[in-house]
């Protein structure tokens, strides 16, 4: 018996031995060395300069020189996010962050964003692709340099990944993952909205919420890119984008042009503004806001000219049902023939724990539309705009290249944006505004706002709408263009709008007006000498027109029959209410707590009044006042709280009051706390006001919500814009070497392993 004693304790010992090697394996971490790729930075002459706010000054001698010293310098304040946006491209989160990236990883492959990089990446002109190289390569140097802070397996990156982000993200700005996440949700019918507008967030709309345990709210939370960082979410889904606008020399005081660059973004993440300024010796000399992961300036001035982008809402994506083929489901048909759909496997690779994965495999089907899903009962197929296309950056290199107009304007005509309005003005006093759009030509025949028949291709729609037929508007006589994300057809007052009697409904062109355009249109057009104080004054406007939504809610609410004695007394303040969002006002925190609270319950009622097909009724009104009520009385015992106490800008130790509100030009969006205050979230993140003199001189202003540091707590710069931001002040922004030496803070040439935040 002995002998068996002793190999039962020989396999117990080999067993203990097997798990603790596959423990080992499981949980040990994996340490690669990324020390090899420090060599790259000898091949770039560069030099940054950080000025007294932190923001980097690049200067390179080649503007590839200047791509490489804006990736190692937005590395230093917010690596982490570039990173996660990579991976997000590559479609490889769920190997770092789990079973739940898992569908934003599949997206990547149902999408073929690497089918469409690999295709066209040798298309982009040498400079693009020298850049997008030279912007991997400044991340692999700062990984090198910093592998602590390094993700595994993402390294080393290459220009293709910088391309595959903007193409992986590109159709995300325009709602695509909304579509996506309803065709997979139990119930893919009907249209998700009768109106087709989308409801991604990347500028502006708020995300999926991450409360709800309902699996259909979760896949569609994972298909937004909103799951490449795990950010703190609204509770609210109130509508909200950017302002743009353009004063002509006609219209100010002093013969100057103003620029306004204030798109509204969430305060982190991925699509958070980063400000920046490149100079190359090859006239690379652009400053402004960037995202994570971008190579090249996105929106704001260079000595001669600048522009501004923001959110637009035309048509883009169809959805078709496919009739399949009875006795083969891998078939469709189409102008009476049996087509095969393509079928692919995706292969997600899936972190489950320590080191250790997991392969999943999921189909991925493509049909002559586009991608198409399958469901129990129906196979459906998608066709969106500007698939194939992978040259945004060719676009915005010679955007931020662009020494005149035309210039300016041949750029744009490339049409690799797919969307976004445009706000434009340069030395020579030019103001103009574009609704640009790849905006597909349809079949009038067939109801494009909802499912169309996937048998004809008379659905298959193949062209878009020419260039010089898009709404634009060069300076008109009144002096000023804008828009905050509304109809193009009333970008300016009197002569010089578009006609919309020339635009086909099949373009779903925008036709509402937002209450920043209104005051836009009210402030300018009462003004016909503005001040370079007043273009501040405006810019951070407070007030809600009274033409807009709320006034209409306003009205409603101040004639109601009220429920309770509490709702009674809020009766009374909104009553007394003059529409201002002030942090000092007292009817400010009902109204917006009630908007908040329509959203959440009536999530279409907002943007349908506002384009006047739908009204919001008395009772759904006063349900949502009666909830917002509640609210305050809960957490605060009354309703008359001044609306800086609770509407609040918090970064880290920093808690400030701070004004405007939805849908208002200062524009600010929160989060409702365990407290009952409102943590900002989105809105007013980075804001450039641009003036060119009579002789050409460019001056620039501008706040960022928080600061140059995105992720170092430790850093004074991690918040020290904030309290500019809450005062509605401006900080100026140098653009000259000399002034910015002037205010150095510190000056480097990147490629060593300090911290610049100790």
């Amino acid at each position: 018996m002995n002998w068996l004693k002793r190999t039962w304790k020989k396999i117990l010992i080999g067993f203990i031995i097997v798990l603790a090697l596959a423990a080992a394996y499981i949980f040990y971490p994996v340490h690669e060395d990324l020390s090899s790729l420090a060599d790259r930075a000898a091949n770039y002459d560069v030099t940054i300069l950080r000025d007294t706010y932190g923001v980097p000054h690049v200067f390179g001698h080649t503007d590839a020189d200047a791509a490489y010293g804006l990736a190692y310098a937005h590395s230093e304040d917010d690596f982490l996010t570039i990173q996660q946006v990579l991976l997000a491209a590559r479609g490889d989160l769920a190997t770092v962050y789990g079973p739940d990236s898992a569908p934003a990883d599949y997206l990547v492959a149902f999408l073929r964003v690497w089918d469409v990089v690999d295709a066209e990446y040798n298309n982009l002109s040498p400079e693009v692709r020298a850049i997008c190289e030279a912007y991997a390569d400044g991340l692999n140097v700062y990984a090198a340099h910093h592998p602590e802070e390094a993700l595994p397996g993402l390294f080393p990156v290459t220009g293709k990944d910088i391309v595959a982000a903007s193409v992986e993200k590109s159709p995300l700005f325009f709602g695509l993952d909304s579509t996506i996440g309803h065709l997979f949700s139990d119930n893919p019918e009907p249209v998700p909205t009768p109106t087709k507008v989308a409801t991604n967030w990347l500028f502006g709309m708020s995300p999926f919420t991450t409360e709800s345990t309902d699996n259909t709210e979760n896949l569609k939370k994972f298909f937004s890119v909103n799951s490449v960082a795990k950010l703190p979410e609204p509770n609210n889904t109130v509508e909200y984008n950017s302002n743009e606008f353009a004063i002509g020399p006609s219209r100010t005081s002093d013969g100057q042009t103003y620029l306004d660059v204030n798109s509204h973004q969430p305060y982190t993440g991925p699509v958070a503004w980063y400000e920046a300024h490149l100079h190359s010796d090859e006239g690379l000399d652009m400053v402004g806001g960037t995202f994570p992961a971008s190579p090249l300036i996105i929106h704001g001035h260079n000595r001669d000219l600048g522009w501004a982008l923001t959110n637009n809402h035309p048509d883009l994506v169809d959805i078709y049902r496919l009739t399949i083929n009875p006795d083969n489901p891998n078939q469709y048909r189409f102008d009476g023939e049996w087509r095969d759909l393509e079928v692919r496997q995706a292969k997600l690779e899936i972190k489950l724990i320590g080191n250790l994965q997991i392969t999943v495999k999921r189909e991925a089907l493509w049909s002559v539309y586009g991608p198409a899903v399958r469901t129990k009962s129906q196979t459906y197929a998608l066709r969106f705009s500007s698939f194939g296309t992978a040259g945004i950056w060719e676009q915005l290199y010679r955007m931020n290249k662009a020494t005149n107009f035309q210039e300016w304007q041949d750029a744009m005509r490339l049409e690799q944006l797919p969307m976004f309005n445009a706000a434009y003005a340069d030395k020579l006093g030019n103001i103009y505004y574009l609704y640009n759009g790849v905006i597909p030509i349809r079949d009038p025949n067939y109801d494009w706002s909802n499912y169309l028949p996937g048998d004809t291709s008379k659905t298959l729609w193949t062209e878009y709408l020419p260039f010089d037929e898009l709404p634009q508007v060069m300076n008109p006589p009144s002096g000023f263009i804008q828009n905050a994300n509304g109809t193009p057809f009333r970008t300016t007052l009197g002569a010089g709008n578009p006609d919309p009697s020339l635009y086909s409904p099949t373009l779903g062109i925008d036709m509402d007006i937002s209450n920043r355009s209104l005051r836009m249109l009210e402030l300018f057009g009462s003004d016909d000498s503005i001040t370079p104080e007043e273009l501040v004054q405006y810019k951070f406007d407070m007030q809600y027109s009274k033409d807009s939504v709320v006034a209409q809610f306003v009205d409603i609410l101040s004639n109601a029959q009220m429920p309770t004695p509490e709702t009674a007394q809020a009766q009374e303040i909104i009553r007394n209410w003059d529409m201002n969002t002030n942090p000092d006002d007292v009817g400010t925190a009902i109204m917006v707590y009630t908007l908040n609270a329509l959203s959440d319950k009536y999530p279409d009622a907002i943007a349908l009044s506002r384009m006047g097909q739908s009204n919001v009724n008395d009772a759904i009104l006063i349900d949502a006042f009666t909830e917002a009520v509640k609210t305050l009385n809960d957490h605060f015992g009354r309703v008359d709280m001044p609306w800086g106490d609770v509407n609040r800008l918090i970064r880290g130790d920093v808690d400030l009051p701070i004004g405007g509100g939805p849908d208002i030009l200062h524009a600010t969006y929160g989060a409702l706390q365990e407290d009952g205050r409102l943590k900002i979230t989105d809105g007013d993140t980075y804001v450039m006001l641009v003036i060119w003199d009579k002789d050409g001189n460019v001056t620039t202003q501008s706040v960022h919500q928080f600061g140059s540091a995105t992720l170092h707590p430790e850093s004074p710069h991690y918040a020290d814009q904030s309290p500019l931001m809450a005062n509605r002040q401006l900080k100026p922004v140098w653009y000259d070497e000399a002034e910015i030496r002037q205010h150095l803070e510190r000056e480097y040439v990147p490629g060593g392993g300090s911290n610049p935040h100790q």
